[in-house]
This record gives structure tokens, C-alpha cells and sequence, in this order.
């Protein structure tokens, strides 16, 4: 029998809000634990929530670059239940609703485009975080969490593969990143996401059991899950089984998924509108604003850097998955007089490369894009040839030097007069007579040798295009 696999995705992005969605403590990673939970965040009596107005306007925002309905009233309510991470007994949250309604998301996969819906996208607080590691046997609570505002995005069950997930998944790690309401920093937990998966004889129009698979915190992780838990649940079900609707999780060291505990359903959660907290009005005025505040969007400066760059669709799709390392084109660009392929071919490759190698990102490279830019201005106008450039830029990364300071300094310009080249040329054709009848009797292979002798000669500093130009004009005869 084929199957049909089904996934819809809940993601969790943290709002880079400075304080808590509820409360004015930090929000900021790393503190020691408990050393960034208020009286509100611990659920002391008497405390009250205040809602963090630049969380809401974050909402919003989201909801507008999706094309989404958002909501003129929204509520907040309690979702409750027990768990030593959540001092209240209850998470407050959005029920039925939630500020922002439905909107799409354009993915592609294998060439072909695919729209994915967004049912809603809601704002929540977090939880805190259990710690089961140097306790022996005991369990510790670390309350820094608690109360950080989350953006719950649900999308639709339009997902068929893991392919489309990751697809769907990376689409919206990059669109919080440009507009700039959450960092996407997935290791820390910033960007999270709940993986619902079932599946369904081909052509059945009836959804199967699904099982959710939580907190799953980077693309490839959420790929083998869904491969592991798609092919647990066709051998349930081929076995004669039943397949339970659960809360699983993700097990990366076996690769394999395992139950949790049973998956609850809404009333489970016993949701009620929260009394502490009145109802979230947006105006007109304030979505006016919000639209104004929209950058430029990933698939819009994808198609600008195509036709303005002229990029080919590759490139364009590599230096537009994150906003700042798009802007850093756009700088290194200006820089370079407008060398457009060729600053993309060093962004991408040695900037990268040097980078990835030092767990950087492109925020804290040690070579601005400025920087770059006059370094490939000079591959251009034939100062330095690429080879070389490569030696100038690790000078530049160790300081704060440009490139004509350190090209002049270390003596790295190259050769490319023409009178000095012919006289290397004919004292090394002199000193080689043996080559130089061969490649006259049809080895012309044999230029590769002259070239190789003269490029250490000069230490890589011959202008090789004016050197191999040359020398097919002395060898020749």
C-alpha cells in the first residue's frame, strides 16, 4: 500500500523583546538561573501582568508580512495545567482569539512552488526550564524563562514531506530574522518548533492519528523526526496496530522518537479568558503604522538582488536568507565600485568559509564589508590577482588594516609590466631550451611548466593573464 505523509508545524519564536511579555524583568540569554524571574514571573499574590506593548506590535508585524487577518479584538486566556516549571499552574495564552488570523507562505521545493496556510500565529509566555543534569536524581528549576514572550505559529496540515517542512520551517526562521521580532538563535531556543505528523493511505481524504513531536530545535533534527516517526507509524499500522495520538519527543543520540504522555485535546487544558488582562484592541492607525515599518521582504530583495545584481538565482537565494548578510552585500557592493559577482563569489566563498571556521556570524566578522569591498576593487583593476587576494585577506582579519595598506606594506602588487615579464620570460625560455623545442613540436601542455616556474619566481605575483599572453607569443617562435 502507498502512504501519504501529513504535517502541520506549531513554531515557537521568542519576540526580542527586552523584558517579559507580562512583566518588566530581563530578557536577556545566559544569566545565572533564577537571577531574571520577578515576583510576577514567580506568580507571587497580589502581582498583576502588564502586557508588553512592543510584543503585540511585533504580533502584528508578523501577521502583515504574511497577509494575514489580524484580529481588531483578541483576547488572552489561561491555559492550565501542572508543572514544576510553571509557578502560576497556568500558561496564558490565546484560545479562540488570538491576534493574529489566517495567512499564507509561499515555499519551493524541487523548482515547484507550494503555498503552505498559516492558520493563526498567537502571543504566549513562556515556561521555565526543568534541569535534570548534576542533581543526582533530583530535578532543578530555572525560572529565567518564564513569562518570555512567544509568537506560536500553527500552520495548516498542507505539508506532505520533510522536505516541505524544512522548506516551511527555514522560510519562517528567515522572515522573523528581517523583521527583526526575533533572532532565530535556535541552539538557545529562540526558534523552536512542534511537529505534528500522520499518515494516510494514498487517495484516503480522512487525516489519520497524528503524533506530535516537540521541541525540536534545528532543520535537521525536525528532518530525521519526521522520517523516524513516518516510518514508526506505517509499521504500526501495517502490523495490524492502531496509532495512539501522542506527545513524542525526539531522541537525536538513537535517532528515533518516543512517548511522552498522551496528547491532550483543548479541553483538557480547561482554557477560560484570564481576568487579569483586558482585551487587545488594534487600530487602524497602529496597522497603518506597522505596514509603514515592513522591510523589505526576503522573496522582494531576492527578485531586487536578481535584476538590480544581476545574480543568478543561486546566488541571490544564499545572500537573502539572512537579512544581514544581504546588507553586507549591498555595503561590500558600493565599496567595490560595483563588482557585483564578484564581491557574491567572495561573500559566499572566502568570507564565509573564514567565518564558519571561527563560529562567526556575519554581524561579528572581523572584516567589514567596506573592507571587502576595496579588497575586490583590487582584484578588478588587476592590482592583486585572486590568488594573492586570499593571503591579503587573511591579513586584513588579524587587523584592522584595508586592503591597499596591507597590499603596499607586505610589497604584494602584481607584476604586470610588460618589459620586466618578457625579460623573465626569455631568461627562463634560455635556460630551458629542451621545453621550449617540445611545446614548439606540439606539446603545448608544456606551458603549464614555463607558467609554474615564473609564478614562483615572482612568488604569485605575475599578472597571469598578461603572463600567459606573452608567453604564447615568445613560444610560438
Amino acid at each position: 500500500m502507498q502512504w501519504e505523509t501529513v504535517i502541520g508545524l506549531e513554531i515557537h519564536a521568542q519576540l526580542a523583546t527586552k523584558s517579559k511579555i507580562f512583566s518588566g524583568a530581563s530578557t536577556a540569554y545566559g544569566a545565572d538561573a533564577n537571577t531574571q524571574a520577578c515576583a510576577v514571573d514567580l506568580a507571587l499574590p497580589g502581582t498583576l501582568p502588564v502586557l508588553n506593548e512592543q510584543a503585540v506590535r511585533f504580533a502584528v508585524k508578523f501577521g502583515l508580512a504574511i497577509g494575514a487577518h489580524i484580529a481588531p479584538y483578541s483576547v488572552f486566556a489561561r491555559k492550565n495545567y501542572f508543572y514544576p516549571d510553571l509557578p502560576k499552574g497556568y500558561q496564558t495564552s490565546q484560545f479562540d482569539k488570538p491576534i493574529v488570523g489566517l495567512g499564507e507562505l509561499d515555499i519551493v521545493v524541487d523548482g515547484k512552488v507550494k503555498t503552505i496556510g498559516v492558520t493563526r500565529a498567537h502571543l504566549e509566555e513562556d515556561a521555565g526550564k526543568s534541569l535534570h543534569e548534576d542533581y543526582q536524581g533530583m530535578t532543578g528549576v530555572d525560572l529565567n524563562r518564564a513569562g518570555t514572550p512567544l509568537l506560536e505559529i500553527v500552520s495548516e496540515p498542507d505539508m506532505r514531506s520533510a522536505a516541505e517542512a524544512i522548506a516551511y520551517v527555514k522560510k519562517l526562521h528567515t522572515l522573523v530574522q528581517y523583521l527583526g521580532i526575533c533572532d532565530g538563535n535556535m541552539q538557545e531556543g529562540s526558534f523552536r518548533c512542534d511537529v505534528n505528523v500522520s499518515v494516510r493511505p494514498m487517495g484516503q481524504e480522512e487525516f489519520g492519528t497524528r503524533a506530535e513531536i516537540k521541541n525540536l530545535n534545528s532543520f535537521r533534527f525536525i528532518e530525521k523526526a519526521v522520517a523516524h516517526e513516518v516510518e514508526r507509524q506505517i509499521d504500526v499500522i501495517e502490523s495490524g496496530g492502531s496509532v495512539a495520538q501522542e506527545t513524542r519527543l525526539y531522541d537525536a543520540n538513537k535517532d528515533e522518537t518516543r512517548s511522552m504522555r498522551s496528547k491532550e485535546e483543548a479541553n483538557d487544558y480547561r482554557y477560560f479568558p484570564c481576568p487579569d488582562l483586558l482585551p487587545v484592541e488594534i487600530t487602524a492607525e497602529l496597522l497603518d503604522e506597522m505596514q509603514r515599518e515592513l522591510p523589505e521582504l526576503p522573496e522582494a530583495k531576492n527578485q531586487r538582488f536578481q535584476t538590480q545584481y544581476k545574480l543568478n538565482g543561486y546566488d541571490a537565494d544564499v545572500l537573502t536568507t539572512q537579512r544581514a548578510m544581504a546588507d553586507y552585500y549591498e555595503a561590500a557592493v558600493k565599496s567595490s565600485g560595483g563588482e557585483t559577482k564578484l564581491v557574491a563569489n567572495w561573500v559566499m566563498g572566502e568570507l564565509s568559509a573564514g567565518l564558519n571556521k571561527e563560529n562567526l556570524a556575519i554581524e561579528a566578522a572581523p572584516v567589514s564589508a567596506e573592507r571587502l569591498g576595496g579588497l575586490v576593487k583590487r582584484i578588478a583593476d588587476q592590482t592583486i590577482s585572486g590568488k594573492i587576494a586570499k593571503q591579503v585577506l587573511e591579513l586584513m582579519w588579524s587587523s584592522d588594516d584595508n586592503a591597499d595598506t596591507v597590499i603596499e606594506r607586505e610589497g604584494l602588487k602584481q607584476i604586470s609590466d610588460t618589459g620586466a615579464l618578457e625579460k623573465m620570460i626569455d631568461e627562463l625560455m634560455a635556460q630551458n631550451m629542451l621545453q621550449v623545442k617540445q611545446y614548439r613540436a606540439g606539446k603545448t601542455k608544456m606551458i603549464g611548466f614555463f607558467v609554474g616556474q615564473l609564478m614562483k619566481q615572482t612568488q604569485g605575483k605575475a599578472n597571469p593573464q598578461e603572463l600567459n599572453k606573452l608567453l604564447q607569443e615568445k613560444l610560438k617562435g
